[in-house]
């Protein structure tokens, strides 16, 4: 973090972070990656709908980071890091999609906030500059899928813009629990 980011970061201000600030100090990758595993363990081991039955490997998320970044840089998606204190309190990334028919849209893929830090405002914050990244990439329409139970998210989701498009009943699998799979957009071409 550069030397303002890291003093208002320590004074108790949300500090919102892109890929390319992220990977503009030493090291901050690896921090990055190390405490993303940690948020992703944490609430997958709760039980969140992160797309997990147990929490992933430090390796696995590791990788992740790396497929991120680097589709981040080819303009290919964005990352967004939110710090809190000083210390990663959540993350959230969008990807464009491969397929040469559905290039002009992109999927929010992954949006998440350490338990510590929820209630701050902290998701919506990433929501929105994630948004505001698609917009300034091009993005035609960014899509979402949430497990049905996860209200809040949807709420939130659905609170800047994003409508239902569809909807898999008990599509979701957690042991012997069954979850609807929603799905969601927002038509950035009409914002």
């Amino acid at each position: 973090m550069s030397q303002n980011v890291t003093a208002a970061a320590t004074s108790g201000d949300l500090v919102v972070l892109d890929a390319a600030a992220l990977t503009g100090r030493a090291g901050a990758v690896g921090e990055f990656a190390a405490a993303a595993h940690r948020i992703l363990a944490e609430l997958v081991s709760a039980g969140a709908a992160l797309g997990w039955l147990e929490p992933p490997s430090a390796e696995e998320v590791a990788a992740l980071v790396e497929q991120v970044l680097a589709r981040s840089r080819a303009g290919d998606g964005a990352l967004r890091v939110a710090y809190l204190d000083g210390r990663p309190a959540g993350f959230g990334y969008w990807l464009r999609h491969r397929r040469p028919t559905h290039r002009p849209h992109a999927d929010l893929e992954k949006l998440a906030v350490s338990a510590a830090a929820q209630g701050r405002g902290i998701g919506r914050k990433l929501s929105t500059a994630l948004i505001a990244d698609a917009r300034a990439a091009g993005i035609e329409v960014l899509t979402l899928d949430a497990r049905g139970d996860n209200a809040d998210a949807l709420d939130l989701y659905f609170s800047l813009g994003f409508t239902e498009y569809g909807r898999l009943p008990d599509y979701v699998a957690v042991g012997e629990r069954r979850y609807d799979k929603v799905f969601a957009m927002l038509d950035l071409r009409r914002a």
